[in-house]
């Protein structure tokens, strides 16, 4: 059984990249080298990292992460799982400004956890990422995208393309120089010869999306 190692050979994923594709190699040195994700080579605990997503769903980093804080205070740890979310009830929960989904996805997460339902990160070692996807997308609250984020920014899986993320709808868009955006079936075609390296890819999609070609303006300071 093979072990899937966290991250990859950049150097050699950028150099397949620019050979397969020379539209999105013009945007590559445009752009420069991008740094290796830092999450690769930290350690984390997968369930906690999801109960941390589903907190952060659909609000801002900001008021999620305030969040996320009254609730480490309420049980008393820094670490989201079956054991210290247990110490709280829900309307515990709803005091710290949970809502009553995002409760009920935690439940079901911890329930999940305590049953042994869950891979832990020595498990998702010896799993594929379509593996990985469909041991975490049963538990409630927690989609596709949620899960190919943590593949790519935590596991440094090399071959993740997240085709239903609008960025990387309009990175792909950019490149081609087209009116419109892919569907996700047709940007899934598009990137399959980006593989084995979609996951490189995808980050220089993002990039490509939020690029500017304007200058920034200087703030003009008042002189007294």
């Amino acid at each position: 059984m093979p072990r899937y190692s966290r991250g990859f050979d950049i150097d050699t994923a950028q150099a397949h990249l620019q050979r397969v594709d020379k539209r999105l190699a013009s945007w590559m040195r445009r752009l420069g080298p991008l740094p290796a994700p830092q999450g690769w080579t930290r350690s984390f605990d997968p369930v906690d990292a999801l109960a941390r997503a589903i907190l952060f769903q659909q609000l801002s980093g900001k008021a999620a992460s305030t969040i996320v804080g009254r609730v480490e205070a309420a049980i008393g740890s820094k670490r989201l799982h079956a054991a210290s979310l247990g110490l709280i009830d829900d309307a515990g929960l709803r005091a710290c400004g949970v809502s009553g989904n995002k409760a009920l996805a935690l439940r079901d997460l911890t329930r999940r956890e305590a049953a042994g339902e869950l891979p832990n990160l020595r498990q998702m070692s010896l799993m594929d990422h379509h593996a990985i996807v469909d041991a975490w997308v049963p538990v409630r609250g927690i989609g596709r995208w949620t899960v190919e984020m943590m593949l790519m920014f935590r596991l440094g899986r090399p071959d993740i393309l997240p085709i239903d993320d609008l960025g990387i709808r309009k990175g792909a868009q950019r490149v081609d120089g087209s009116e419109a955006m892919l569907t996700p079936k047709a940007l899934a075609e598009r990137g399959e010869r980006w593989g084995p390296y979609r996951t490189w890819a995808s980050l220089y999609l993002w990039r490509i999306a939020d690029f500017s070609a304007e200058p920034k303006q200087k703030t003009n300071r008042s002189q007294d």
